[in-house]
């Protein structure tokens, strides 16, 4: 394969997964031009970059430069992907590769003491959590629920919401958007 399939391949795979050049990017801890140039085919990525790229997309070298594509149905702790938030103290673990190209988005986010998840705005969707552990309080609209581990909630997304940790330890959440939006 040329580099120019190279560049088309991942700009495919990218939009396959509803992802931004910017979301890809954050994502593989790279910038948004690079991943512009790649897919432009004005440069071209390290081995160790491609294959970071590829992970972030659902994919291997292997199958990214295979002719046969074969589904998957379990995944293992090796196939998640995990980014954390300094300032907003979480880190979410997206558990299922590839899933914006599904119905649904399954992520585990742990939020610290103190922290919270992204404040979303109002879109179409809805979303589901199951708290594992720990105690959150969940911002939707202008109300606000107490959900204690081992309790769940699923809201319409026609509201902004967000999730707090206003506890003394960290929590630990299931959840599920759908269409993807983590």
């Amino acid at each position: 394969m040329i580099d120019q399939q190279i560049g088309e391949k991942i700009k495919a795979l990218r939009l396959e997964n509803g992802l931004t050049q910017e979301e890809l990017a954050n994502r593989c801890e790279l910038t948004k031009g690079f991943i512009s140039q790649i897919e432009r085919q004005l440069t071209s990525p390290s081995i160790s970059t491609l294959t970071d790229i590829l992970e972030v997309l659902g994919t291997t070298l292997g199958a990214f430069f295979s002719e046969t594509v074969e589904d998957v149905f379990v995944f293992t702790p090796k196939d998640f992907y995990e980014k954390t938030d300094e300032h907003l103290k979480h880190t979410i673990r997206w558990i299922v590769p590839n899933a914006q190209k599904y119905e649904m988005e399954p992520i585990i986010i742990e939020i610290e003491p103190g922290g919270k998840s992204f404040e979303d705005a109002p879109h179409n969707g809805e979303e589901f959590g199951y708290v594992l552990a720990g105690e959150i309080v969940l911002h939707v609209g202008k109300r606000k629920y107490h959900v204690n581990a081992g309790e769940t909630f699923y809201y319409r997304t026609n509201k902004t919401h967000v999730i707090e940790n206003k506890g003394d330890c960290t929590t630990k959440i299931l959840w599920v958007s759908t269409p993807p939006m983590f």
